[in-house]
C-alpha cells in the first residue's frame, strides 16, 4: 500500500446468524492487498431502523486504506457481502451482512449505485457513534461539520449499546 492511499470509512452491521462473527469475518475478508483494515470502532447493540420487526443489529465502522475507486472498492465491498451469503428479503430488512461505503477521503460522489457521503449517515446514531470513536473530528465533507458534533446534534435517540469484545482492529495497527 503507497502513501498515496485513499481513506474510507465502512459501517459495518449484521442481524442475522451470528451478527458479531459475521462483521468480523467481512473484516478479514476485507483486510487483503487491494484494501487494508487499519482499526475499527467497538461492535455496538442497535434497533433496527426502517423496518423494526426484526432482531437488532450488530453495527461497528472501519477505517481502511486503499488503492481502489470508490466504485471499485464498492465492489469490493459487494463481493464480500456475497460470500458472507448477504440476503436481504426486502429494503431495510434482515441481512446476513451489510456493508456500506460511508466516505471515501474528502470526495463527493453522486452516482445511480453509489453516493458518497453516505446519504443517511448523519441521521443515524448507529453509525455516528462508532464512527466518533475512531474519527471524531472527522469532517463530513458536504455538511462541513465533524463527525462528534453532528452525533450531538442528530435526532435520532436510539440506543446504541457497546459490547466487550475481542476486536483485533480496536487500535489501530
Amino acid at each position: 500500500m503507497t502513501d498515496n492511499a485513499a481513506t474510507a470509512f465502512i459501517g459495518l452491521g449484521s442481524n442475522q446468524g451470528d451478527p458479531l462473527a459475521n462483521c468480523l469475518r467481512a473484516l478479514h475478508k476485507l483486510d487483503s492487498d487491494e484494501v487494508r483494515v487499519v482499526c475499527c470502532s467497538s461492535f455496538y447493540r442497535t434497533q433496527a431502523v426502517g423496518y423494526e420487526n426484526q432482531p437488532h443489529f450488530i453495527n461497528a465502522v472501519a477505517r481502511v486504506k486503499t488503492q481502489l475507486l470508490p466504485n471499485e472498492l464498492l465492489g469490493r465491498m459487494q463481493q464480500v457481502e456475497q460470500s458472507l451469503g448477504k440476503n436481504t428479503p426486502f429494503k431495510w430488512g434482515p441481512r446476513s451482512i451489510d456493508l456500506d461505503l460511508l466516505l471515501y477521503d474528502d470526495e463527493i460522489i453522486n452516482y445511480a449505485d453509489l453516493q458518497v457521503p453516505h446519504p443517511l449517515m448523519h441521521e443515524r446514531r448507529f453509525v455516528l457513534i462508532p464512527l466518533a470513536e475512531i474519527a471524531p473530528d472527522l469532517e463530513h465533507p458536504l455538511l462541513r461539520e465533524n463527525i462528534a458534533h453532528l452525533l450531538e446534534e442528530t435526532l435520532d435517540q436510539k440506543p446504541c449499546v457497546r459490547l466487550r469484545t475481542d476486536n483485533p482492529w480496536l487500535v489501530a495497527k
